[in-house]
C-alpha cells in the first residue's frame, strides 16, 4: 500500500470515529440545526408580514417573504455547523486523545481530515433538514435540477470553507467553552448581509459593509440558483471567497496542529 492509501484508510477510520460520536452524543447536532429553523420560524411569521412588505414589489408579506429569506437562512445553517467542528476539535485536544494518536502509526493528517469531513457530512444533513422545513412552510424554489445541483456544490463548499477554520479555532481554543464562543459572530454575519432584507434598505456605513462582506455575494447566488432568476457577476465573488477561505483556513489548521506537538 501506498503511502497516500494508507493516509485515506486512516482519515476513514478518524471519519467514522466522529460519525460514532455524533450519533451516541447528538445533542449539539440537534442545537445546530434547531437555531436556524427558529430563525426561520421568527423572521417569516413573525417578522414577515412588516419585512415582506414592499421587498421587490411584493405587498402579501409573509407569504412571499419567505422565498427571499429561505436562502439566507439555509445558508445560516452551514454557518452553524462551524461551532461543532471547533468544540469537536478542542474536545479532542484537551483530552488528551490527540496525544495519543501521536504515538500510534496513523497519518498525522488523518486526524483534521475526519473532524472536517464528518463535520462537513453533518452539515450537509442540517441543511437538507432545514430546505425542508423551509418547503412545508411555503418556500417555492423555481430552480432545474442543474440550478439545484449547483446550490448544492456552493453550500457544500461554503460549509468546507468555514469547517477548516473551525478546526483551526478548535485547536488554539484553551477549552470547549471559548472554542464554541469563538464562532459565534461567524453565525450573525449573514444578518448583515442580504440574508434578511436588502442591502440597499441599510444605512449608508452599514450598506457598505453588507455589499463587501463575504456572506452577501454568497447568498444573492445562492438565492438567484434558487429561485431561477440568476446570480451574475457575484458567483465569482462567491466562489473566490468560498476557496479563498478554505486554502487559508487549511494552512492555518496545519500550522496550528504542528506547533500543538511541540507544546
Amino acid at each position: 500500500m501506498t503511502t497516500l492509501t494508507y493516509a485515506a484508510r486512516d482519515a476513514r477510520t478518524m471519519l467514522r470515529r466522529n460519525l460514532k460520536h455524533a450519533l451516541r452524543y447528538p445533542s449539539m447536532t440537534v442545537s445546530v440545526v434547531v437555531m436556524p429553523v427558529l430563525m426561520l420560524l421568527l423572521f417569516t411569521y413573525v417578522f414577515g408580514g412588516a419585512l415582506g412588505t414592499g421587498i421587490g414589489g411584493t405587498t402579501s408579506g409573509s407569504a412571499d417573504y419567505i422565498d427571499y429569506v429561505a436562502p439566507g437562512i439555509i445558508l445560516m445553517a452551514a454557518t452553524s455547523g462551524a461551532m461543532v467542528t471547533a468544540v469537536g476539535v478542542c474536545a479532542d485536544m484537551t483530552e488528551g486523545i490527540v496525544n495519543r494518536f501521536r504515538t500510534m502509526a496513523i497519518s498525522r493528517a488523518s486526524f483534521l481530515t475526519g473532524h472536517v469531513v464528518g463535520s462537513v457530512l453533518q452539515t450537509l444533513v442540517s441543511i437538507a433538514f432545514v430546505i425542508g422545513v423551509a418547503l412545508l412552510m411555503g418556500f417555492r424554489p423555481h430552480a432545474t435540477p442543474l440550478g439545484w445541483l449547483a446550490a448544492i456544490g456552493l453550500l457544500t463548499l461554503l460549509t468546507l470553507a468555514l469547517t477548516w477554520p473551525s478546526a483551526a479555532i478548535g485547536l488554539v481554543a484553551k477549552n470547549v467553552e471559548t472554542a464554541s464562543n469563538i464562532p459565534l459572530p461567524m453565525q450573525f454575519l449573514p444578518f448583515l448581509g442580504s440574508a434578511i432584507v436588502p442591502p440597499e434598505s441599510m444605512p449608508t456605513g452599514l450598506r457598505w459593509f453588507a455589499e463587501y462582506q463575504p456572506f452577501t455575494p454568497i447568498i444573492e447566488t445562492l438565492r438567484g440558483l434558487l429561485m431561477g432568476t440568476g446570480v451574475g457577476g457575484a458567483a465569482i465573488g462567491a466562489v473566490a471567497w468560498c476557496v479563498g477561505l478554505t486554502l487559508a483556513g487549511y494552512l492555518w489548521a496545519r500550522t496550528a496542529f504542528r506547533r500543538s506537538a511541540t507544546r
